[in-house]
């Protein structure tokens, strides 16, 4: 399996980047995933950059109803005629996010809902007996205090995040998830996939949302020790970090956990 940041936040290949995340996924059977699609184009433009053709792309999975991972839902519809795209039923709600001068929408292009193309998927999606999303994922170990400022479907009501889902995908002797920014807290999606599938999980690729705590330095720092501790148990399993994460946030955990997690900026590729 091979990986590619197409869109992230910062880039070491000197690639354009923006606020979101895209991933290109190959398998080794040369089934091609694309998880996520960023802002708009980018992705695409990235994908050009870097050889990968979108249009062999055999099917599409939004993690969540933000901007910054289905806004280029409609640039993708647009380059490839033939993948399904895999959204949570939930993910066309209205989402917000408080800024400085109030709420600002920042969820999916409502026009696209009635896509023939789209599947939309509840708690638990086979696409395959080793390709699997799952959403409603409970518990509240280490959620990101980040979440405070999200809302939706409603303004007043915060975000209980029933419209992001997860992927796994079990491949040989590899079982790795995806996650898009883990609101529900990135252990506790641990803990469910564990529930969902049978073997303990080798490679985790995830935005963990620390950023935007709102947390006091000794909190935060409290929170990222016990964040790192807890990841740490799932012996064997190496974690690649990106997009909301955060810079320091990510050298905080990198400190504690070593060679167990990397973070993958746009244009890097991961050959697992």
């Amino acid at each position: 399996m091979k990986v590619t940041s197409l869109v992230e936040n910062t880039s070491r290949a000197g690639l354009p980047v923006e606020h979101g995340l895209s991933l290109h996924i190959c398998l080794d059977d040369g089934r091609q995933i694309l998880f996520d699609m960023g802002q708009r184009r980018l992705f695409a433009d990235n994908a050009n950059r870097l050889g990968v053709n979108l249009a062999d792309v055999d099917l599409a999975v939004v993690s969540h109803g933000h901007y910054d991972h289905g806004g280029g839902l409609r640039a993708f519809l647009e380059l490839n005629r033939k993948a399904k795209v895999y959204i949570n039923r939930y993910a066309f709600e209205p989402h917000y996010s408080l800024r400085e001068d109030g709420l600002r929408y920042i969820g999916l292009d409502a026009e696209l809902e009635s896509c023939d193309r789209i599947v939309f998927c509840e708690d638990e999606t086979r696409i395959s007996s080793r390709i699997i999303l799952f959403a409603a994922v409970k518990g509240d170990c280490l959620k990101p205090a980040g979440n405070r400022l999200l809302f939706g479907p409603a303004k007043k009501t915060n975000d209980d995040f029933r419209h992001e889902q997860n992927l796994i995908i079990q491949e040989g002797d590899k079982t790795v998830l995806f996650a898009g920014c883990a609101h529900a807290g990135i252990i506790n999606i641990v803990r469910k996939a564990r529930q969902t599938i049978s073997t303990p999980l080798t490679h985790v690729f995830a935005g963990m949302h620390l950023v935007k705590s709102g947390l006091t330095q000794e909190q935060e720092t409290q929170f990222i020790h016990s964040l790192a501790d807890k990841l740490l148990k799932q012996t064997d399993c190496r974690y690649f970090t990106m997009h909301c994460t955060g810079l320091s946030q990510y050298e905080a955990l990198k400190k504690q956990m070593g060679n167990a997690i990397h973070y993958m900026s746009c244009g890097d590729k991961v050959e697992i």
